[in-house]
């Protein structure tokens, strides 16, 4: 791809994450934050989480969309940028390990249902939701050091984290490799392992309808490719960045799959959720409300509907 491209795919692509990816995280985690302070789950907690997570990263990306649009140079102050940076990668694989969070709450639902419901606890996942944090945040405070500690050349004064100098390469690149193992390709592996068998456990029970059985099995197998999709590539990208010591050409495009999962989560939550159609539909009622363009009635009635049709997986059990 031409340089003339580069610039332009990369900002439309933060835009449109931006602008999707706001107004539908905000509305989910709205949802989620009213069913937990109704009923606390260990599984509305992980997805609350997440969705925190991706919002975070959302919340940064105006700094980014404005390094796009300066051709890929920081136009802001210099301090700002090990700040952007440590907070951009780190909700990445926050989201990656919520993301498997949420695999392993859903197999084991499935697989020892009566066991797992009476040993699971709510303060268990409070501190698991902690650990994530703090354990992600502390690793990723690795890329904030080597900008500050080990200051690039000066002819590079003009960009935030996109070139290095020997020495900040071989403490970096490294240090990728380390935190993709640990972050992202265990995970990864346990997610394509609780996913697996819970559409295999799924297809072995008779005794669960036709409909909910087809419904939850797309929505695991939507989960897993998104999960693929999205971090598989860029963390391929530290690989041959160690291997080649320095950073591969197509690593931003492989980044720019990352962005759009905070964008891509809560389309998967609007037809796993009720209580997220739910919200939304009450939204759109009060808008078009105000605007006259439709009777209250209407909106109850669509309500009414969909608590119907989507009676197949109780609130507590939502599939992302």
């Amino acid at each position: 791809m031409s340089s003339a491209i580069y610039t332009p795919l990369v900002l439309f692509v933060y835009i449109l994450a931006f602008v999707t990816g706001v107004p539908s995280n905000l509305l989910a985690c709205y949802t989620f934050i009213v069913k937990v302070r109704q009923r606390p789950s260990p599984f509305l907690l992980f997805l609350l989480n997440l969705t925190i997570s991706d919002l975070l990263l959302l919340f940064i990306l105006p700094f980014k969309i404005a390094e796009a649009a300066s051709n890929m140079t920081w136009p802001m102050p210099l301090f700002l940028c090990p700040i952007v940076v440590w907070v951009y990668f780190c909700s990445i694989y926050i989201s990656t390990l919520f993301l498997t969070a949420v695999s392993i709450e859903r197999y084991l639902g499935v697989a020892y249902p009566m066991k797992y419901k009476v040993s699971r606890k709510t303060v268990y996942t409070i501190w698991i939701c902690g650990f994530i944090w703090v354990f992600s945040g502390l690793h990723g405070s690795v890329s904030l050091i080597v900008i500050t500690v080990f200051p690039s050349n000066e002819s590079q004064q003009d960009q935030c984290y996109q070139s290095f100098t020997e020495e900040q390469r071989n403490i970096l690149f490294p240090f990728r490799i380390e935190g993709s193992i640990l972050l992202f390709w265990i995970p990864f592996m346990i997610t394509i392992f609780c996913y697996f068998n819970f559409v295999r456990l799924l297809l072995s029970m008779p005794k669960i309808g036709r409909r909910r059985r087809y419904r939850a099995i797309c929505l695991a197998v939507a989960t897993l490719f998104n999960f693929t999709l999205c971090f598989v590539p860029y963390n391929i990208s530290h690989i041959v960045g160690f291997v080649e010591n320095k950073n591969s050409r197509w690593r931003v495009y492989a980044l720019l799959l990352t962005t759009l999962n905070a964008s891509i989560d809560p389309i998967i939550f609007y037809y796993s959720s009720t209580a997220v159609q739910k919200t939304f539909l009450r939204f759109l009622r009060g808008v078009k409300g105000k605007l006259g363009m439709r009777d209250e009635n209407e909106a109850e009635m669509e309500i009414s509907q969909l608590s119907e049709t989507r009676t197949t997986y109780n609130n507590d059990r939502t599939s992302v």
